[in-house]
């Protein structure tokens, strides 16, 4: 049975373009099986494919204009008692946004100025206008060619016109929802995870088809 999209495939064309739809509607390998009719450890191999191939697309160019910086801990609930930045068991990720566009993450070791200031001078231009929290690492963008404005969330203050950070804590919000759906993800697979999640909210503002785009890319280089 010939298909196309994939190499040595026993599903026909039409079932594998019914899964390629269900994974453009985000639905896990479980709903995804239910729907279609395959089992769930063929899809969920072949939901592994397509996350590998989304890597290739995802578009880490660098950005500059109005550019807020952020970071998020993800994996299992704070321990209680132990408060802070990335208290208990959490993956440290930081993330960059230009206002209305797209978004760039980084999984890190940690926040600090040493790890963040590298990353932040790879991927946003001189000039750029930079908007954070209170966090240290932050100190001396100024210094480093970019015009820096911060919101203090240790004092309550979320939003004072243009300076907020609204737009990077969308996106924390809406990756967390994605990923809570996967019950227990595991932390090998929590990179290709992310990187999808980042990928799919830059073809949301840019109006993409994901559909469409990843049907291209597997017709012209098959899984």
């Amino acid at each position: 049975m010939k298909n196309k999209y994939v190499y040595h495939s026993h599903i026909s064309e039409r079932k594998f373009r019914e899964i390629v739809r269900c994974f453009e509607h985000d639905f896990t390998s479980q709903e995804t099986s239910d729907f279609v009719g395959i089992s769930r450890v063929t899809v969920g191999k072949l939901y592994v494919k397509f996350r590998r191939r989304i890597l290739a697309l995802v578009d880490e160019s660098p950005v500059d204009g109005e550019v807020e910086l952020d970071e998020s801990y993800f994996g299992p609930k704070r321990i209680r008692g132990k408060r802070g930045r990335g208290a208990g068991d959490k993956i440290p990720v930081f993330g960059i946004i230009k206002r209305g566009d797209k978004v760039f993450t980084r999984i890190v070791s940690n926040c600090s100025r040493e790890e963040l200031m590298p990353i932040i001078k790879g991927h946003v231009l001189e000039g750029s206008d930079i908007y954070t929290d209170g966090w240290k690492a932050y100190d001396g963008l100024l210094l480093d060619g970019y015009k820096h404005y911060r919101i203090h969330h240790h004092k309550n203050e979320f939003a004072r016109g243009k300076n907020h950070v609204n737009g990077i804590e969308s996106f924390w919000s809406y990756t967390k929802r994605r990923l809570a759906k996967f019950n227990g993800l595991q932390e090998s697979h929590f990179m290709l995870h992310l990187k999808e999640s980042q990928w799919r909210w830059n073809m949301r503002v840019s109006g993409k088809n994901i559909y469409h785009v990843l049907l291209e890319t597997f017709r012209n280089e098959p899984l």
